[in-house]
């Protein structure tokens, strides 16, 4: 995909994230006055924040494997369908266990947008250019997260009610769905699959069971009892069940292979503890400041803007840095030891702290928030190819949900007791009964601290304010994990390819010894035995190079063969690798044409496979072929990939720094767009070979179109040079009554009396023209008579000429109106 294509796809994911996020977001902020509203308890309350996480976190490993099998954009758009028919079931709830379950339907639909858009991403994007569209990524999630809890607390307090914070995304997914519809284009690879339905549901059920357990325990049961320990016992022995089928089956959900990277185990890590810190600890930020604080909803969503402006600018700034350099590691080292620092901060907090303060340590937190969660998912992404990148994803994103489900839950069940005791502690130093006071800080009957007597509000006021403060403090415990784990990741330079190369993927010993038996057998080229040296193939036994043959060698021993020509705008290519995959993406065979363009490859079996054709300066090309027992020819066509590059400057060889460069191709489409830095510097990558214009525009310089051709795979530089542009305006008045004139034409004649410009007057009489260049002009105004007036336009000033008109032809005369504008007037008026 192009530059531009890539942005009108973005732009379309992004949209689609927004809508998750936000709908999130603005239902956190308005909770409180839900649960009152429906009479929910502290207990429920999680509830309604667990069952989305539940669901995302189950079907997220789900979701990624699938974008491995079929098209990442229909399961992208079935993901958005999903989630906007939870949202709106959500606002039609009338009870309690009716919002929880809709909220679990949207989670489903929440699974597929965390895991996909990072899986859609890494299929258009190179990991070392990743880096800035993940900031893009971080920055959506600062706007979201800010707008968010600010309009629910609008749509809340205003007449509206509560029900439109379900109800008032729904347009902007629709919008995504379109976006998406129209622009996002990804190649599918049909190939025979079998989806591990056994494992996914083991997983599954695994999951919801320690979830369920962290949820109830403390609560409905004691945390070491046998419930406990059947929940337990029940996931333990479920997941163990999972990971058996996992290591069995061909296409598991999970492969089980990408752990034996000891940079991504760390990275899932890392990704569960800041899942835990980062959402077990921020979603109770709307309870600390509308039930700690007293705070309306509207208030309270402003209250976080210091976090969301960290995120913001820590995710967009590390994104950019880490393209340029291509390291991960500082940022990740960087964004954990603030983290832990922010939430260790965050756990001093209780309901008289400063808010100054307190903003303080939010913008701490987001800002640690923001150089981790992509990054991470970053790493992740680096140490695998593109066949498990969906896998990889979703795995990533499997655990930093978890981490954020069991967070919610664990230390939602912490701020409960926490609360409880505080207030049975405070309530008893005051003498004051004890029921209604526990019952409401506890999660017995309601969260609604408004109807409390006075006394009891201040109470409950306190309990919250201190136990979200032990509800950070041990999120600053569990965020150290993540300090650990990102410190022993292993730098690995982002690679620039889409896919990874075969001596950069981890090998057991097993396989390393089977390779280098392989390298070691003879390989018949031409019909003539060539054998790879002994000791080459032992000391290219971790990293097996890819065997070049060329055109028509490497298929010798093959029974399913592909052979034709490649050609390059009809004539034959020479040095075109080809490769032949099979359905699962590894390497069958791989051959080099020779000056004939002819190619030879095939595998040792009838099947499916895909037949890839790169070289260098060429657009690569990849085809799905159907061999059997008899050859099967196949002509492949490459076009161009050249470059068209250059420096946009004065006259006076100064560069022009934003100005727009178009490319257009030889039928007037746009094919690209690009804006010169401060050095004036502009490049198209991936042109092919052909005529085209490119257009350039600045601001106080005139327009420039310049005619380029080029050959295919040709690099050309063209630099374009802009002359600055000045402008003629003026007014036209009546003589007699001295009003403005209205559509009067006024005429701009050059030195040699060729028109460069007509125009007529505005409703106040005044005309202007733009892009004059320097040089003495005729000016004719006519209305009720005309009159001429010449006028010099220069560097040192824009012109300016003001027109009288009368009946009388002696008394229409142009008036020049210096007032600093260098205007030059013949003493002499021309007539007309």
């Amino acid at each position: 995909m192009s530059k531009r294509e890539i942005m009108q796809a973005f732009v379309g994911l992004l949209l689609a994230l927004l809508v998750a996020i936000l709908s999130s977001t603005i239902v956190s902020n308005a909770l409180p006055r839900i649960i009152a509203d429906l009479d929910g308890t502290q207990s429920q309350y999680t509830w309604v924040i667990t069952a989305m996480l539940l669901t995302s976190t189950a079907t997220t490993p789900i979701w990624g494997k699938l974008a491995d099998l079929f098209s990442k954009k229909l399961l992208y758009q079935l993901a958005i369908i999903i989630f906007t028919v939870g949202s709106v079931l959500g606002g039609f709830a009338q009870s309690m266990p009716e919002l929880i379950t809709y909220r679990a339907i949207q989670g489903i639909g929440m699974g597929g947008l965390q895991a996909l858009v990072q899986a859609v991403i890494a299929a258009m994007i190179s990991p070392r250019e990743r880096g800035r569209y993940s900031g893009y990524i971080g920055a959506t999630f600062a706007v979201a997260t800010v707008s968010g809890p600010l309009l629910g607390g609008i749509i809340v307090d205003s007449p509206l009610g509560w029900r439109w914070c379900f109800w008032v995304c729904v347009p902007i997914a629709v919008l995504a769905l379109i976006v998406l519809g129209k622009t996002l284009k990804l190649p599918v690879i049909k190939r025979d699959v079998k989806i591990d339905w056994l494992g996914a549901t083991l997983i599954v059920g695994g999951v919801a069971l320690v979830l369920i357990w962290v949820s109830l325990a403390g609560d409905q049961f004691d945390w070491w009892s046998t419930t406990t320990a059947l929940y337990l016992g029940g996931a333990a022995v479920v997941l163990a069940l999972a990971i058996l089928v996992e290591a069995k089956v061909s296409e598991p959900v999970v492969p089980l292979k990408l752990f034996r990277n000891r940079s991504f185990s760390l990275t899932v890590i890392g990704t569960l503890a800041v899942g835990t810190a980062m959402f077990g600890g921020a979603v109770f930020l709307a309870q600390y400041y509308q039930i700690a604080r007293g705070y309306s909803p509207t208030h309270a969503g402003l209250m976080t803007l210091p976090m969301v402006l960290g995120l913001f600018l820590s995710s967009t700034i590390a994104g950019q840095v880490v393209s340029r350099i291509g390291r991960t590691k500082p940022f990740l080292v960087a964004g954990a030891a603030i983290l832990v620092v922010a939430l260790g901060l965050l756990g001093t907090i209780d309901a008289d702290i400063n808010l100054v303060q307190m903003g303080a340590y939010l913008a701490l937190m987001g800002t640690g928030t923001g150089m981790l969660m992509q990054n991470l998912v970053l790493v992740a992404q680096n140490t695998v190819g593109m066949r498990d990148v969906g896998s990889s994803t979703a795995v990533v994103t499997f655990f930093r949900t978890l981490g954020g489900s069991a967070g919610v839950s664990a230390l939602g069940a912490v701020l409960a007791n926490n609360v409880t005791d505080y207030i049975v502690e405070s309530a008893a130093e005051r003498g004051l009964p004890m029921g209604a006071a526990a019952g409401s800080g506890g999660g017995g009957n309601t969260l609604d601290v408004g109807s409390l007597p006075a006394p009891v509000q201040d109470i409950v006021r306190h309990a919250y304010g201190d136990a979200i403060g032990d509800v950070f403090f041990i999120g600053a415990c569990v965020a150290v994990v993540t300090l650990l784990a990102v410190i022993f990741i292993k730098e690995t330079p982002l690679r620039t390819t889409l896919d990874i190369t075969d001596d950069a993927e981890p090998k057991s010993d097993a396989a390393a010894a089977e390779e280098t038996a392989e390298l070691a057998a003879p390989v018949p080229a031409n019909g003539q035995a060539a054998a790879v040296p002994a000791a080459r193939a032992a000391e290219s036994a971790p990293q097996r190079p890819a065997p070049l043959f060329a055109g028509g060698n490497g298929a010798a021993r093959r029974t399913a063969v592909v052979h034709g020509v490649v050609t390059v705008g009809g004539q034959p290519a020479s040095g075109v690798t080809l490769t032949l995959t099979d359905a699962a993406g590894a390497q069958v065979d791989l051959a080099r044409t020779g000056e004939d363009g002819a190619f030879r490859v095939g595998g040792r079996e009838p099947g499916r496979y895909i037949l890839i054709a790169a070289s260098e300066n060429l657009q690569p090309s990849a085809q799905s072929v159907e061999l059997g027992s008899t050859p099967l020819h196949r002509d492949i066509a490459l076009t161009g990939s050249g470059q068209i590059s250059g420096r946009v400057r004065t006259q006076q060889t100064r560069p022009v720094g934003g100005a727009t460069v178009v490319l257009t191709d030889a039928g007037g489409d746009v094919l690209d767009a690009s804006l010169t830095g401060g050095d004036g510097w502009y490049r198209f990558p991936d042109v092919s070979g052909g005529a085209y214009t490119l257009a350039v525009t600045a601001q106080g310089y005139r327009p420039q179109a310049t005619p380029v051709r080029m050959s295919t795979g040709e690099r050309i530089t063209q630099d374009i040079e802009l002359t600055a542009a000045g402008h003629l305006e003026g007014i036209v008045r009546s003589e007699l009554s001295g009003a403005a004139v209205p559509e009067a034409r006024v005429v701009l004649l050059d030195e040699n009396g060729n028109v460069s410009g007509v125009t007529m007057t505005a409703a106040d009489g005044s005309y202007r023209f733009d892009d004059v260049d320097y040089g003495q002009y005729t000016v004719i105004a006519s209305g009720y008579g005309p009159a001429t007036a010449t006028v010099r336009v220069t560097g040192e000033a824009e012109g300016s000429l003001d027109f009288e008109l009368g009946y009388s032809s002696d008394n229409a005369l142009g008036r020049e109106r210096t007032d600093g504008a260098d205007v030059a007037s013949d003493s002499d008026t021309p007539q007309a």
